[in-house]
């Protein structure tokens, strides 16, 4: 009996499949950094060496090298000539600097928002809301971070200013890794209270007590990242990457 011919369905299995673009390979370790940073994994002066990174990736030196400017460039890593990327050692001073503008650029969206958002505006933020609860109850301390930040990066694109935007993006850049790296997963769980409260006001309230609820909330952040920065001991880099590469 003549045998029969390999069936193509085998054929197109059995096919190898095509490597991941040089986009795609950046985008995963991308991806893993920032993961690590608003996880909290990675510590305040952590040194990222381009060898032992690369590895634990299991990524390409030039593609490394790529993200870590992009991060450098968001202000989420800090890159010094001869020496490399490492994780930000902020001081209470650079804190504090950096909510002191959280503060003033925040008191203008209120004051452009109050009595201004529409209803599909305001369903938007409250949606985004419940979602920081989730993330809260179920311990996704990631997400958690993430979250937290977008809702003021919501409220920024409301404004309907994109330099206004940009500023605000930066800004939150910056406190959503004192977040990560300082403050408690316990102490994060009054950000979606606060958030509530802020759209409350903004809708029902008064401007007066709108600002109030803003610069509060921004109060508390900025007392206890500080209040929570410490020193910490380096750690190994595989022992961090191991679990997401």
């Amino acid at each position: 009996m003549q045998a029969s011919p390999p069936r193509r369905n085998a054929a197109r299995r059995a096919a190898p499949q095509d490597p991941p673009s040089s986009n795609e390979a950046e985008e995963r370790v991308y991806a893993a950094i920032s993961s690590a940073l608003l996880s909290g994994r990675l510590r305040p002066g952590t040194p990222l060496r381009e060898r032992a990174l690369a590895e634990a990736l299991g990524c390409t030196r030039g593609a490394l090298r790529k993200v870590l400017a992009r991060l450098g460039a968001e202000k989420r890593l800090v890159l010094e000539h001869n020496r490399g990327a490492f994780v930000p050692s902020p001081t209470a001073d650079d804190m504090r600097d950096v909510y002191r503008a959280r503060r003033i650029i925040e008191a203008g969206l209120v004051a452009t928002l109050f009595g201004r958002l529409t209803d599909e505006q305001t369903a938007a933020l409250r949606r985004h809301v419940q979602a920081e609860h989730k993330a809260s109850r179920e311990g996704r301390r990631e997400d958690s971070v993430r979250l937290a930040g977008e809702f003021h990066l919501l409220l920024a694109q409301m404004a309907g200013s994109e330099e206004l935007l940009e500023y605000t993006r930066q800004l939150v850049a910056n406190t959503e890794l004192y977040k990560a790296l300082f403050d408690s997963a316990a102490a994060s769980l009054c950000a979606p209270t606060e958030h509530e409260q802020i759209i409350d006001a903004l809708t029902g309230g008064t401007l007066r007590r709108a600002l109030d609820k803003s610069l509060a909330h921004l109060d508390h952040l900025e007392q206890r990242v500080i209040a929570g920065a410490r020193a910490e001991q380096p750690v190994e880099l595989a022992d961090i990457f191991q679990r997401i590469s």
